[in-house]
């Protein structure tokens, strides 16, 4: 009889978990999404990385991969380099653009993010959404997209099912608002600075506000950023406020409250400390540039990860929840968005 703890003679031993498969399959998702960006620059690469994560899935062959060998790796690459992008992210804010808006402005926005989170969330629930996919939609479209899933997730420890649906969902909607938003400028009687205003306010991601306000010139993509970027400074409050919440519902006993996440955790004060540092001014462009290179390159690598997790069979018992939420979630953001910026006009 073998020892305890050792292998019998002539046993072969079952292969260590490793991430280089999946951090290599994630390298070529974020190749792909880059030639597609390239190819066609209304489609923001970020985007295309969940598209074809979600691809890689359901392929079958790769499939196979996704869900095997190259599942670690994977995995790795949508919490680790996650966090890392989003690090990143906080040096393409500065407080001197924040109080550039304007204390209007900055109101609108902040009466934006509270009225779209709190709306999708208690919505979610009454949808009866399993698990922590309530609170993810409703931070992706109140925040930031794909990257405030991230960043909540970590902190709720939220299961890798829950927050790849719901990056799914917020990416989709998003997509199609770089299609819908620029035909309904004319109709709803925006100038450009407004409509601008209204995309930074209203469209999830990064890339696709600037995909969706380009389409109305250069003033109203500047407004669009600086707006967006506004809802992007929302991130260490909510990330800390969702923490405290969880802090709160921990039970006293000294097992449960080890498990309590930190009120601002290490990734998070990592994001505060780079939009301190872009509003020194002491950063050169350059290291802005290639900084800002690098965040979408994580981040795309993250996004592949995630997209990849999606199992699409699997939701056909809450698809069409999802669906209703995610557009009374669209329909309350772009609502509340327009009327914040007329008010503000």
């Amino acid at each position: 009889m073998a020892l305890l703890g050792q292998r019998p003679r002539g046993a072969v031993a079952a292969p260590a978990s490793r991430p280089l498969p999946g951090l290599g399959l994630a390298v070529l998702g974020v190749a792909a999404a880059w030639l597609t960006h390239a190819l066609i620059p209304a489609v923001p690469m970020l985007t295309a990385a969940v598209v074809f994560g979600l691809t890689a899935a359901h392929v079958p062959g790769v499939r196979g991969v996704v869900r095997g060998r190259g599942k670690a790796g994977l995995s790795l690459a949508g919490k680790r380099l996650m966090r890392i992008g989003i690090v990143l992210l906080g040096l393409k804010l500065s407080l001197d653009d924040v109080l550039g808006l304007g204390w209007a402005t900055v109101a609108m926005v902040f009466g934006v993010v509270a009225a779209t989170f709190f709306g999708t969330w208690w919505l979610g629930r009454r949808l009866g959404l399993p698990g922590d996919q309530p609170l993810l939609i409703a931070t992706g479209y109140s925040i930031c997209g794909a990257s405030a899933i991230g960043a909540v997730s970590e902190v709720s420890e939220s299961e890798e099912r829950d927050a790849a649906v719901s990056v799914a969902l917020v990416t989709l909607c998003g997509t199609l608002a770089i299609a819908v938003l620029p035909l309904l400028q004319g109709v709803l009687g925006l100038s450009d600075p407004e409509f601008g205003r209204w995309a930074g306010a209203s469209v999830h991601d990064v890339g696709q506000v600037v995909a969706t306000a380009q389409t109305a010139g250069a003033g109203a993509l500047g407004d669009a950023v600086l707006v967006k970027l506004m809802r992007v400074a929302m991130l260490a409050p909510l990330v800390a406020a969702v923490a405290l919440s969880l802090r709160a519902r921990a039970s006293a006993t000294t097992r449960e409250a080890a498990k309590r996440p930190p009120l601002l955790p290490l990734f998070v004060a990592g994001f505060l400390v780079m939009v301190a540092v872009r509003s020194t001014g002491w950063v050169p462009a350059s290291a802005l540039d290639a900084a800002g290179h690098a965040q979408e390159l994580l981040l795309a690598a993250a996004l592949f990860g995630l997209g990849s997790a999606v199992d699409l069979p699997s939701l056909t018992r809450t698809g069409g929840r999802v669906a209703a939420l995610g557009l009374c979630a669209w329909v309350v953001v772009a609502g509340v968005s327009y009327v914040g910026v007329m008010a503000t006009a």
